[in-house]
Order: C-alpha cells, then structure tokens, then sequence
C-alpha cells in the first residue's frame, strides 16, 4: 500500500468515526479525532471541539436527537495537510409549534486535516448546507411554518435552523450554502491551507 493510499485510507476514516462517535455519545473516542485547538463552525455552534463536547453532551443528556449519515468523500493531500470534502446529511428531531418534525439537511463537510507526529487529526470542520425540508412526524398533523422566521435563514438550511431556534439555539445565519460568497471563500481559504499558509 503506498503512503498516499494509507494517508487517504485514515483521513477516510476520521471522517466515518466523527459521525458514528458523535451521534452515539462516545465522547472520549470523539475526542481522539480532533488534533488539540481543533474548531468547528456549524449553524448551532461555532468554536473549539473542547466546548462544542461539553454542548454536543448537554444536548445528547437532555434528549436532543441529531444523526449524520455520510456519503462519498473527495480528499486533496499537500505534505502533512489535507482538505476533505464529504457529502453529509443531517437529521434532527424536535417539537416545531408543538409538532414532532424532522428536518433533513444535505451538504457536505469541508474539513481541514493535518498530519501530526505522524498522526492524521480534524483541525476545522466546516459545514456547507444545501437543500432541506421539514416534515411532521405524523403525516396526517398540519404544520405551519411563520414565514417572516423562515425567511430569515438562508435557503441551504432554512428549515434546520427553524428547527433549532425553536429549540432554543442561537443559529449563524451566514454559513456556506452551495453558491455564493461564503462557499467560495472557504474554497480560498483549504486552498491556502493546502499551500502551507495558515487558517
């Protein structure tokens, strides 16, 4: 197996470990992904991995339901730091108007890796969000949406961040979507990652 493969392989990895780790609560294995100073930017929480464990367990402990299911991954490898690309969905249950709903959200993570004393480790994790929908668990409940709320939200994630601040999260509201300048901002800033300058 040459040394690129192996790198790919565990990068791989990393990514199918973060999903499974985080949404069946093993905290300590979760851990284990990130590299020390690791962030995470996504729509309910946006800072260290340190602090988004302790928000992620709160929330796991009181009942909060969110699920990651990850689809194929496009990994670019420059020396000890790598960009990868994941397409991701996310699904979240909670009352909406004292509804039971889900919310689908599809995109992908943008991850920033980085080979450490020989060992491969999350740096960022950046969510982009593309489409998504909400749904009654129930289908014969009616729900209805304040559009006024709804439309606060960009497009990409509008239904997951309704979803969340009824939940009581505070939601970002300028996340990277398929296009614009967000998303062509964080392509700008894996390129410089890859090119060795810092975040």
């Amino acid at each position: 197996m040459t040394d690129d493969l192996a790198d790919r392989l565990t990068i791989r990895e990393l990514i199918d470990n973060w999903a499974i780790y985080r949404d069946s609560g093993d905290w300590e294995r979760f851990r284990g992904v990130w590299h020390d100073g690791g962030e995470i930017d996504a729509t309910w929480f946006q800072g260290g991995v340190d602090a988004f464990m302790r928000a992620s367990r709160a929330g796991w402990e009181n009942g909060v339901k969110v699920w990651h299911t990850l689809g194929g991954s496009s990994i670019d490898i420059s020396g000890p730091r790598a960009v990868a690309q994941t397409r991701m969905t996310i699904a979240q249950r909670a009352p909406v108007h004292g509804i039971e709903c889900d919310v689908v959200c599809t995109g992908r993570f943008y991850d920033f890796l980085e080979k450490r004393r020989g060992e491969w480790g999350f740096v960022v994790r950046q969510g982009i969000y593309e489409k998504d929908r909400i749904d009654p668990v129930d289908p014969a409940a009616t729900l209805e949406l304040d559009r006024a709320v709804l439309d606060r939200f960009p497009e990409g994630y509008r239904h997951l961040a309704y979803l969340q601040e009824a939940a009581g999260m505070t939601v970002k509201i300028d996340m990277p979507g398929l296009h614009g300048p967000e998303v062509e901002a964080l392509y700008a800033r894996g390129l410089r990652w890859l090119s060795g300058q810092p975040i």
